[in-house]
Formats: C-alpha cells, sequence, structure tokens
C-alpha cells in the first residue's frame, strides 16, 4: 500500500504542510477557545490560484479573495469593468507563483499611480523593477534628438554594380 508523502506538522503557533521533504505552506494558528463562539475559516488566496486559472469567475465572488491586498482589490475593479478582465486579474495575481509578491504588488500600485490599470503596464513595471535589482549599470541618458551628421544619398549604381554579371533578362 503506497504511503501518501505529505504531512501535516502542528506546532504550538503555527501548522505546516510539507510533502517529499519540502514545506508547502505555513500558517499561524488561531486558537480561540469560547465556547458559544463559532469557529471561523480562514482563506489564504494564495492557495486558490490554480483554481482561479481554471474558474476565473470564482475571482469575483470567491471567498479567499475577500481580503487581497488593497491595490489588488483596486486593479480588480478598474480591470472587472472591461470584458476579459477577470482573465487578466487572474494572470496579475498568478504573477506571485513565479515572482516575489510584494514586487508584484509594488508594481500593482504603480500602474495604478500611474493611472494605466492594465494588465500590461503591471507586467512592464513589474520587469523593470525586477531587471533593475539585477542589472548594476548605470543608466544612460541619451539626447533628447539625434542629428545626422551626413545626410545619405541614393545611389543606385552601387546596387548596379552588385548585380553586375548576374543580370537576366527580362
Amino acid at each position: 500500500m503506497p504511503v501518501d508523502p505529505s504531512s501535516l506538522r502542528v506546532y504550538p503557533e503555527r501548522l505546516v504542510m510539507a510533502a517529499e521533504g519540502h514545506i508547502l505552506c505555513e500558517h499561524g494558528r488561531i486558537v480561540e477557545r469560547a465556547h458559544g463562539v463559532p469557529g471561523r475559516t480562514v482563506y489564504d488566496w494564495r492557495h486558490y490560484l490554480a483554481v482561479i486559472q481554471r474558474k476565473p469567475g470564482a475571482l469575483r465572488n470567491g471567498a479567499p479573495f475577500a481580503e487581497l491586498p488593497e491595490a489588488f482589490r483596486t486593479l480588480q475593479t478598474h480591470l472587472l469593468k472591461r470584458p476579459g478582465g477577470d482573465w487578466e486579474m487572474v494572470e496579475i495575481l498568478a504573477l506571485v507563483l513565479q515572482h516575489d509578491e510584494q514586487a508584484v504588488l509594488c508594481a500593482t500600485e504603480l500602474a495604478l499611480e500611474d493611472g494605466v490599470p492594465t494588465k500590461t503596464h503591471v507586467l512592464d513595471t513589474l520587469h523593470r523593477l525586477t531587471d533593475a535589482k539585477n542589472t548594476k549599470t548605470s543608466r544612460l541618458d541619451a539626447p533628447q534628438a539625434l542629428v545626422l551628421e551626413r545626410e545619405p544619398r541614393a545611389d543606385t549604381r552601387r546596387y548596379d554594380a552588385l548585380r553586375g554579371e548576374n543580370r537576366h533578362a527580362s
């Protein structure tokens, strides 16, 4: 009989889910010992990213997404006004799977500040933020307008010379 390689490790202050020697998730424990008070469910929206990639409509009213960070909720409000906006929001949230969550959140905040709440702008801003961390080169200031020192001149004789012997009768 195969053994399930996943385990739940229960500590006084936290719960840790592990599988095959890797920690999948970790949550602080919420211990409330009041009789007559109903228990409460705590969601982490990050655990539902795979679900919304298949069913983006769950993003609209799903309980796990009620507690998204403010910038994500504001962006979601803008995106859901457009056709396909739910897919765009899902793709932005899914960036957390490949990038640092704080970087994605910062890119979202900057896109909102710029007044361009779109997936493309968030992606561009995120790449600029992450590329800036990876490169240590100094910024190059280009002149506002480039001017030619010598104007090119059209000279078909050079082309004809290249064709030279390979001329074909038309």
